[in-house]
C-alpha cells in the first residue's frame, strides 16, 4: 500500500469516527477529541522541528545549483531568467485569485475554533503590522535569533545572502560548505520520512478531533481547498499557452497539438521527468527548436521550473486565512508570493509529500496565518497532483519556446 493511500485511509477513518461520535453524543465527541488530539499535535510538531534547518539548507544549495547552471552558458542564463519570470507570474496570479475564489464560499466560525483546538501553533514572532516594519524586518539583525523564532522570511533572506556569498569564495571551500548543507538537508529528509511513516496515525488524530468539534465543516473545507487548487492549476496552465503565443512567438495551431504527447504522459504518470522524452520529441520535431537549446533548457526546466509549486504554496496559505477568517493584506500576499518562488527553486527534485510542511510553512508564516492546518492539508494535497504535473509540463515547453525565440533573435 502506497504512503498516499495510507494517509488517505487515516483521513477517511478519522473523519468517520469523528463525525459518528459528533452525531451520537457531542459531549463524548469533545472528550474523545481532547484525548486523541495530543497524538496529532506531536506528529505535526515532529514535522515542524525539521523546517528551519531544512529550509536554510535547501535555499543555500538551491542558489548554488542555479548558479552552476547559469554559469554553463548564455542559453542557460537566459533560461534561468525565463524560469524566474514564469514562476513569479504564476505565484502572483495565485496571490491575486486565490483569496477571491475562497471568498466565494461561506466561512464557518466553528471551523476556525475547531482548528485552534486540534492543531499546534508555530512558535514564531508576531507578524509586522505596518509597511515600514514589514520592510525592515525582512533582513534579520541576528540570523540565529530569526531561526530560533521561526521567522522564515528573514531566515530565507539570510540563506540567499549566504548562498550567493558561497559562489564568490574558493571553489574547494565552496564545495565543502555546499556539501555540508546538502548533508543537513538529506538528514532532515530522513527524519521527515520517519515522521511520515506514522502519518496515518497523526492525520487520523487531527481529523478526528476537528470533525468531532466542527462536524462536516472540515471535510467541506478540505474539498474547497482541493477545488480552488485545481482551478488555479488549470488557470496557470492556460496562461502558459498565452505566454507561448505572445512571448514565445508560437501559434495556437502549432503549439497546442505539440503539447498533447507530453501532456498525455504527464496525465498518466504524474511525473514531469517521465514526460521529458516526449517533450524533447515535440520540441525538436514538431516545433523545430534547435537541439542545442532543447537539450539544455528542458532538463533544466524539469528541475527548476515547477510552475505549480509556488501556486500551491500561496493557495495553501490563502486557504488557512479563509478557514480562520483572516483578511490578507496586499503586502502579505506579495511577500508570500515572492517567498514561494524562492522556496520552489530550493526544493529541487524532492518529493512533494516529503517537503510539504517545509515548503508551505515558510510561505504561510510570512503571510501571517496559522500553520497548524498544514498537517490536515498534507493528506489531501496529493489529489490534484495530475493537474499539477500537467501545468509543469506545459510551462516547461513554454519556457523552451521563449528561450528558443530569444536565442534565435540574438543569434546565440
Amino acid at each position: 500500500m502506497s504512503p498516499t493511500v495510507r494517509v488517505l485511509l487515516g483521513l477517511a477513518l478519522g473523519a468517520v469516527v469523528g463525525l459518528g461520535l459528533a452525531a451520537f453524543d457531542p459531549a463524548l465527541a469533545t472528550q474523545v477529541a481532547a484525548v486523541v488530539q495530543p497524538a496529532g499535535k506531536l506528529w505535526l510538531a515532529a514535522l515542524q522541528m525539521t523546517v528551519v534547518p531544512l529550509v536554510l539548507s535547501l535555499v543555500v544549495v538551491g542558489v548554488n545549483t542555479a548558479s552552476d547552471a547559469a554559469a554553463s552558458g548564455r542559453v542557460a542564463r537566459r533560461a534561468i531568467v525565463v524560469f524566474l519570470v514564469l514562476l513569479t507570474g504564476g505565484a502572483f496570479l495565485a496571490a491575486l485569485l486565490a483569496p477571491w475564489l475562497f471568498r466565494l464560499f461561506p466561512h464557518n466560525p466553528a471551523l476556525s475554533e475547531a482548528l485552534s483546538h486540534a492543531t499546534v501553533p508555530l512558535s514564531a514572532r508576531t507578524a509586522p503590522t505596518g509597511w515600514v516594519e514589514a520592510v525592515t524586518s525582512i533582513v534579520p539583525t541576528n540570523a540565529i535569533a530569526a531561526a530560533a523564532q521561526s521567522a522564515m522570511l528573514p531566515l530565507v533572506v539570510f540563506a540567499l545572502f549566504l548562498g550567493f556569498a558561497l559562489t564568490q569564495i574558493k571553489p574547494e571551500r565552496r564545495a565543502m560548505l555546499v556539501e555540508f548543507f546538502q548533508s543537513i538537508a538529506d538528514a532532515m529528509i530522513v527524519i521527515v520520512r520517519w515522521v511520515l511513516w506514522v502519518a496515518p496515525v497523526g492525520v487520523f488524530a487531527l481529523i478526528l478531533a476537528v470533525c468531532a468539534r466542527a462536524g462536516l465543516s472540515m471535510l467541506g473545507a478540505l474539498g474547497i481547498y482541493v477545488l480552488v487548487e485545481c482551478l488555479l492549476y488549470v488557470t496557470v496552465t492556460l496562461a502558459m499557452l498565452v505566454v507561448a503565443v505572445t512571448w514565445g512567438g508560437e501559434t495556437w495551431r502549432r503549439f497546442v497539438p505539440a503539447l498533447v504527447p507530453a501532456q498525455a504522459v504527464a496525465l498518466s504518470t504524474q511525473s514531469s521527468l517521465a514526460s521529458l522524452p516526449a517533450m524533447l520529441e515535440s520540441a525538436n520535431t514538431k516545433l523545430g527548436y534547435p537541439e542545442r537549446v532543447t537539450a539544455l533548457v528542458l532538463p533544466m526546466a524539469v528541475s527548476l521550473c515547477r510552475l505549480t509549486s509556488p501556486v500551491q504554496y500561496v493557495v495553501s496559505a490563502s486557504f488557512i486565512a479563509w478557514a480562520y477568517g483572516i483578511d490578507l493584506s496586499p503586502a502579505a500576499l506579495a511577500a508570500g508570493a515572492a517567498l514561494a518562488v524562492v522556496i520552489s527553486l530550493g526544493s529541487v527534485g524532492l518529493p512533494g509529500q516529503v517537503t510539504f510542511i517545509a515548503t508551505n510553512l515558510p510561505v504561510a508564516q510570512a503571510m501571517g496565518v496559522p500553520v497548524g492546518p498544514l498537517g490536515l492539508m498534507l493528506a489531501v494535497d496529493t489529489l490534484p497532483d495530475t493537474l499539477a504535473t500537467l501545468g509543469n509540463v506545459t510551462c516547461d515547453l513554454t519556457a523552451t519556446s521563449v528561450v528558443a525565440r530569444q536565442s534565435a533573435k540574438e543569434g546565440a
